[in-house]
């Protein structure tokens, strides 16, 4: 069967757009794009507060939800009309968190009318990091970022636009106000237990970090750009953050004795109540990295998000590499993937309209999990599927959120034997019949090329109709090829126990 050529690339959207759905706060940013760059046209942002609302059961409660997605609601007039693909939401350290997450994500979507995606800690890091990198002179130093949220701290060494070294840590603004600061109170001992509470956290990179160095510390976000805001506008810093306007600010808050009672210039009522929480992370940061100045950085996650949409849209998806590396590391046959991958897509093209298949989402997860499907040979060749779908599960995958993550590794551990319908169950009704679908796909495309030969096979039609997929093979083909006979003969008998049809003739 001759190589499937990609389908030209569509023409980039004009206006592209980012949404944070933050811990604290949710941030959107609009931007009309210029090749490969943008120009930022609308920024909106509501604290929300997030993090607060999850319940003794780890539930995110109603008053929270409801606040969350009146938000929501409008940020999705902002985004109403914008094409698929032209907008990236991600979800953070508290939707990776709650319980019910999902059923929250849910509502979200409607909301926004556009896919949300929850990010691991370690890709909110490098995102971070990519839109940090680009609002900075691009030299040669390696560089100390820094982002406190509201229910995750992320710590990056890198070189220009490179990670090199990504952390996320369990501690944020928010959490850290509500643990130690629930009723207002500052007082010494208090703010001496969250940083200690802080290092804690710290303890496991400190010397890593340290050890490595770096050359200037950049931070992002909330709540270091609000303590740069309040030093400098005291008078205690010239310029960013420096270890001893760190040290006023705590004596000058602990005096203070209650959040109520902050008078500092350049503090905002609606950040007030959790300041308490980001103070206490970065004295504790300061401490722990011997950090002795920080600068501030107005570029963060969600200009990090436009330039990796950016990327995708321009045929640079980070994705592609981070495949191409797993392959390489596990020792993956990558022309026995590329075989297996062509073969799914001419499948997919000729059924794809009557399955469901035709969107460049399933053509890329397709084509990602054919790549990849016999990672798990690494550890086995018993059980490879199995192995692969865990390894997929649980390495880090930069450019992926959660959820792909999950859709591919769901592929891979159905991509043969018996179809596992209930690692399919996990998904929505309608995800969970796109999957199964493309799995099919996958199957019979290994299924084509188990005897790893580079040869051609012959123009084979394929038709789909309802649960039924059938294959036609030139005059006597079959005949003359019995072991793929049996073959096809066996992934229908496995294919029937899932509820699906296969015919060949």
């Amino acid at each position: 069967m001759p190589r499937v050529k990609s389908p030209p690339p569509p023409s980039p959207p004009s206006t592209i757009a980012a949404i944070d759905l933050g811990s604290n706060s949710f941030h959107m940013i609009v931007a009309r794009t210029a090749g490969d760059h943008f120009h930022v046209v609308d920024r909106l942002r509501e604290m929300v507060r997030l993090a607060a609302g999850i319940d003794e059961d780890g539930e995110l409660n109603e008053e929270a939800t409801e606040r969350s997605l009146a938000c929501l609601r409008r940020f999705g007039e902002r985004v109403a009309g914008l094409p698929r693909g032209a907008v990236r939401i991600v979800g953070t350290n508290t939707l990776r968190r709650a319980h019910n997450a999902e059923a929250f994500i849910t509502e979200a979507e409607d909301a926004l009318g556009h896919d949300v995606d929850v990010i691991s800690g370690r890709e909110e890091a490098r995102i971070i990091y990519l839109g940090v990198s680009h609002g900075l002179d691009d030299d040669a130093e390696q560089r100390l970022v820094m982002d406190i949220g509201g229910g995750s701290t992320e710590l990056i060494l890198g070189r220009r636009f490179e990670p090199l070294h990504m952390e996320s840590l369990e501690m944020g603004c928010v959490s850290q106000s509500v643990r130690f600061f629930s009723d207002g109170r500052i007082t010494a001992k208090r703010m001496r237990a969250a940083e200690i509470a802080a290092q804690q956290e710290l303890e496991t990179i400190q010397d890593h970090y340290r050890s490595l160095g770096w050359q200037s510390v950049i931070g992002a976000s909330g709540s270091i750009l609000s303590i740069r805001e309040v030093v400098t506008e005291q008078g205690w810093s010239d310029e960013g953050i420096s270890a001893e306007s760190l040290a006023k600010l705590r004596r000058a808050m602990i005096d203070a004795g209650h959040v109520d009672k902050l008078a500092l210039r350049g503090l905002s009522d609606e950040r007030r109540p959790v300041f308490p929480g980001g103070v206490a992370i970065l004295c504790a940061t300061f401490e722990a990295l011997g950090i002795d100045h920080l600068r501030g950085s107005e570029s963060a996650l969600r200009e990090g998000l436009l330039y990796d949409l950016l990327g995708r849209i321009h045929q640079e998806d980070v994705r592609e590499r981070t495949v191409a590396d797993l392959a390489r590391r596990y020792h993956v046959d990558v022309d026995q993937g590329a075989r297996v991958a062509d073969a799914a897509e001419s499948i997919r093209e000729q059924i794809g309209k009557a399955w469901g298949l035709d969107t460049d989402d399933v053509r890329l997860l397709l084509r990602w999990a054919a790549q990849l499907h016999e990672i798990g040979l690494s550890i086995s060749y018993s059980s490879h599927h199995k192995h692969g779908g865990y390894l997929l599960t649980n390495l880090d995958m930069p450019g992926f959120a959660r959820g792909e993550q999950r859709r591919l590794a769901t592929l891979v551990r159905g991509h043969r034997r018996k179809l596992p319908r209930s690692e399919f169950a996990k998904f929505s009704d309608e995800l969970a019949r796109i999957l199964l679908r493309t799995c099919v796909v996958l199957r019979i495309a290994v299924t084509w090329h188990r005897r790893r030969r580079s040869e051609a096979l012959p123009p084979i039609s394929v038709t789909a109709r309802g649960s039924t997929l059938k294959l036609r093979y030139p005059d006597e083909w079959l005949d003359a090829h019995p072991l793929l006979c049996a073959d096809l003969e066996q992934e229908a008998v496995y294919l029937k126990a899932a509820g699906f049809k296969l015919q060949f003739e």
